[in-house]
């Protein structure tokens, strides 16, 4: 048993994990990291974002392929099997390790692979099997163990055909016919996903619409699109029971309907992963989502530990868990890299891509600001015209008096790369956020980032 003294203990090599190490290890700080598997990155690399866009490019590229007329003399369509794709993300993943494993080792971080679990506030026991363990002393913790798909009672996971967002990741199967309950993020991804293979999807949806959260308009363009190529998307069904057979699966919901395909994946809901963290011994409580709640710091209740990324819920996106992951190791270091993380850009991976950043316009219509549309369609942008990536647009949302950037909402090819553009300009201060930037200024020509400009001049038409 080895018993070492830290300045800073993480749970966790994720995204939050990561960034807290980092920022504390460049402050001077004695600095180590604990991970349950074998390899650093955490859910976010080994089964969340990572591999789960690495087969969403490698699905959308098929996809591009069949769908250009001009491939049409060198070959018929071809469509690859879920294990193929999955081979591609895979060498993705082994790129990111090996990638994150170095910077740890060239910050002088000490890293310890097994089960962590609190002796008390200022101890950790971490269990590595085989009757190995070791004790280690910090001053102070941050946890960020992430969270993993929250699974229903009564629903046989271990049976080959019912998978979660998780086990998904680990089928060798295609299914002609897959079965989605969840139309939130990961259901609406996977849902792309599985239909650019040439399956057929069902995807039920517990509520009204499709990524509720965001402007009615683009939660309107990814149903009308999905329904354009296949899906069948369920509306404000709710999950009574699954039943699986060697060769199917019949899904009963509430409403009476049932529905019978080859595989059912289950995408509702996640939980923090603090089960095994005997939160107990240092006067911690998970909810009951198993998330931490901490203070505007990061802070929980113990004045020691803090908590950062999926395991605190809002807003479980890999890009805010790493900044919030840094700002909880400021608080700890002092080195003015702190800021409360509360204007997070949105991006969905579905095919079309999905971004968001800002007010909708029902909430600008709620809170009656005065605000104006300007819309830049994608078939009138020259790039998409040549890329063939001609489905999306993007919606600017301002303010008819002051001009002033409110919201910004793209739907379509590379939204998460597009949105960045405007979000930038949102940022500015004393009168530097306005729309006429982007008259005021050339863009390069054929750009997507040209339909910034013509989304522009498409609102400053409504003035008057």
């Amino acid at each position: 048993m080895v018993e070492t003294q830290y300045d800073l203990i993480i749970i966790g090599s994720g995204p939050s994990g990561e960034g807290a190490a980092m920022n504390a290890a460049k402050a001077g700080r004695k600095v180590a990291v604990i991970d349950m598997r074998q390899r650093v990155g955490g859910n976010c690399t080994h089964q969340g974002t990572i591999p789960s866009k690495a087969l969403r490019h490698a699905v959308h590229q098929v996809m591009q392929f069949n769908r250009n007329p001009m491939f049409r003399h060198i070959s018929e369509q071809k469509w690859l099997s879920y294990s193929q794709v999955r081979e591609t993300a895979q060498r993705v993943i082994d790129k990111q390790v090996a990638m994150r494993a170095r910077f740890y080792s060239r910050n002088g971080i000490d890293l310890f692979y097994g089960v962590a679990s609190f002796v008390d506030t200022h101890s950790i026991h971490v269990d590595q099997g085989d009757e190995q363990a070791d004790v280690l002393t910090a001053k102070e913790f941050i946890i960020a163990t992430g969270s993993r798909p929250w699974r229903p009672p009564g629903v046989d996971f271990n049976h080959p055909r019912i998978f979660d967002s998780d086990t998904i990741l680990n089928s060798t199967d295609t299914p002609r016919h897959i079965v989605i309950y969840g139309a939130g993020v990961i259901g609406s991804e996977y849902a792309s996903i599985f239909n650019g293979l040439g399956c057929k999807v069902d995807l039920i949806n517990p509520g009204g619409r499709l990524l509720a959260f965001m402007d009615d308009e683009i939660s309107d363009a990814l149903s009308y699109h999905l329904r354009g190529h296949g899906v069948l998307v369920r509306h404000n069904e709710t999950f009574k029971s699954v039943e699986a057979f060697d060769d199917h699966i019949v899904l009963s919901l509430e409403s009476g309907k049932k529905i019978k395909a080859d595989a059912f994946m289950w995408a509702n809901g996640r939980s923090g992963n603090t089960d095994n963290l005997n939160l107990p011994a240092v006067g911690l409580e998970a909810n009951r989502r198993g998330q931490l709640e901490v203070d505007e710091h990061y802070r929980t209740s113990v004045e020691n530990i803090y908590a950062a990324g999926d395991v605190v819920g809002w807003p479980s996106l890999a890009s805010a868990a790493y900044d919030q992951g840094r700002s909880a190791s400021g608080v700890i270091v002092q080195n003015n890299t702190y800021r409360h993380i509360n204007d997070v850009p949105t991006g969905i991976y579905t095919i079309p891509e999905i971004s968001s950043v800002g007010l909708t316009e029902g909430e600008l219509t709620d809170a009656k600001v005065p605000y104006e549309v300007g819309k830049a369609y994608f078939k009138d942008i020259a790039r998409a015209q040549i890329t063939g990536e001609d489905v999306g647009v993007l919606k600017l949302l301002f303010h008819r008096e002051s001009l002033e950037l409110l919201g910004i909402h793209c739907f379509g090819d590379q939204a998460a790369e597009i949105l960045h553009i405007g979000q930038a300009i949102m940022a500015q201060k004393n009168g530097g956020n306005t729309i006429r930037y982007f008259i005021e200024h050339t863009f390069n020509y054929p750009t997507m980032a040209e339909a910034y400009r013509v989304a522009a001049l498409n609102g400053l038409n409504r003035i008057f």
